[in-house]
């Protein structure tokens, strides 16, 4: 067998077709993942009565199980609950109209939510409770506390941790492939299959995965460096 490194370029140019579906399953999980660990860091902080356990559950469940797992279980488990239900309550739609990507960004968001909730919870308590009995002192609520002072500082604290998932998610999106999902990495299979020239569709697939890695490497140092600025009172 002899390397071709004409067909890595252009391997490279027709898996980078792929690029779109895998920055939404990187994207949207991210997104939904910071809205679930902070519901779930408040839960657990102010130890929520009949929320706190199942929190601490949920965090520790998914934390100590494979992402791969995560979507298996959402893939096969999400249909009987949505037939289940539509049965029940007399829903014309069933399962098989749900399209496959839903299931991908289920799982990743269930899965980041868990992770970006220790963060989050980090960030959260290193902020001086001082400041909010500050914040009581001047007539705020609690919530006017958290939103107003605590929340941000908390997550400038935790920015550059949650960026560091993104790229986890980038690298777990090539899980999406086992549902039949043509991300960078599905597109590389289907190349390297249509053209039996796996090493050098597997190699391009490699070299985008570590550009954006670069990427988002570079994006989270810049930002961690303006942010130390901010933190040292300098301008950001």
């Amino acid at each position: 067998m002899q390397l071709d490194p004409l067909f890595i370029a252009e391997a490279f140019f027709d898996i980078l077709k792929a690029l779109p579906l895998t920055l939404v399953i990187s994207i949207v999980p991210l997104l939904f993942g910071f809205v679930i660990g902070t519901g779930i860091a408040l839960i657990r902080i102010y130890k929520v009565r009949g929320l706190h356990h199942l929190a601490s559950f949920y965090v520790s469940f998914i934390r100590g199980t494979p992402l791969l797992l995560h979507i298996m279980i959402i893939y096969f488990g999400l249909p009987l609950l949505f037939d289940t239900l539509a049965a029940s309550y007399g829903w014309s739609a069933r399962s098989s109209s749900i399209p496959l990507i839903t299931f991908v960004l289920v799982a990743f968001s269930v899965n980041s939510g868990a992770y970006m909730s220790e963060a989050i919870r980090s960030g959260i308590l290193s902020v001086d409770r001082g400041q909010l009995e500050a914040a009581y002192s001047v007539g705020m609520t609690r919530w006017q506390g958290m939103r107003r002072i605590v929340l941000p500082q908390a997550l400038m604290a935790s920015l550059p941790n949650l960026l560091h998932k993104f790229v986890g998610l980038l690298h777990g999106s090539s899980l999406a492939f086992t549902i039949s999902l043509e991300e960078l990495n599905g597109r590389a299979n289907i190349v390297a299959t249509s053209n039996l020239k796996f090493l050098e569709a597997f190699i391009a697939a490699a070299f985008i995965y570590w550009g954006l890695t670069l990427l988002a490497e570079g994006l989270t140092a810049l930002l961690e460096r303006r942010l130390n600025l901010y933190n040292r009172g300098g301008i950001a």
